[in-house]
């Protein structure tokens, strides 16, 4: 899988503006709106872990809005980790034992196959003690909401339901991209969720 992720995809996917399919404005905007859910629901952040950083447009609005959390950058592509430092790791293969208050998965787990995805699915429940921020091209958006032209076809695309069965087992969603593990100690107003607590 590393060898997918070379400068040329990076180039095609994030660099180059006509076949770009994100921009450092839409990724800021992210960025302050996963600090904004954390601050909203009251949870202290002070490390921050994001699962597939990619080339890491992420990390200046996190840090900006959390600047006294730690960022740690997690990425399969040996190109990107050579050049921004990034731990040399999948989510599905991460074994360090830390946990974090904050895990971002974005973009990622359409890249696994079904023993990877589990694994993956399992990791974030392990790591992450606090708040998950968490997208994946689903079938459904691959039908219809992507672009499909300036969108890397190269997945394994799984419905929307059956990630949401599978997060819920550990999670509670809050909705925009937000889940809470279950036991962690944030009060969250019902009508804030997508759902009845388990």
């Amino acid at each position: 899988m590393s060898e997918q992720f070379d400068r040329a995809y990076y180039q095609r996917f994030y660099v180059n503006p006509r076949t770009a399919v994100t921009n450092r404005a839409e990724m800021n905007a992210r960025g302050k709106l996963i600090a904004a859910m954390a601050d909203h629901i009251g949870l202290p952040v002070r490390s921050i872990l994001d699962a597939g950083c990619g080339v890491g447009l992420l990390r200046a609005p996190l840090k900006r809005a959390q600047p006294r959390a730690s960022y740690t950058g997690l990425e399969v592509s040996q190109y990107l980790c050579r050049r921004y430092g990034w731990i040399h790791s999948g989510i599905q293969d991460f074994t360090r034992k830390a946990q974090y208050d904050l895990v971002i998965c974005y973009d990622v787990l359409q890249y696994l196959n079904a023993a990877e995805t589990h694994r993956a699915l399992a990791n974030l429940a392990r790591v992450c003690r606090g708040l998950l921020y968490f997208g994946v091209l689903t079938r459904e958006d691959w039908e219809e909401n992507c672009d499909q032209s300036r969108t890397d076809p190269a997945v394994s695309l799984r419905g929307g339901a059956w990630y949401r069965r599978e997060l819920s087992k550990n999670f509670r969603q809050l909705g925009a991209g937000f889940w809470l593990r279950h036991d962690c100690p944030v009060t969250i107003w019902e009508m804030d969720t997508a759902g009845r607590k388990k």
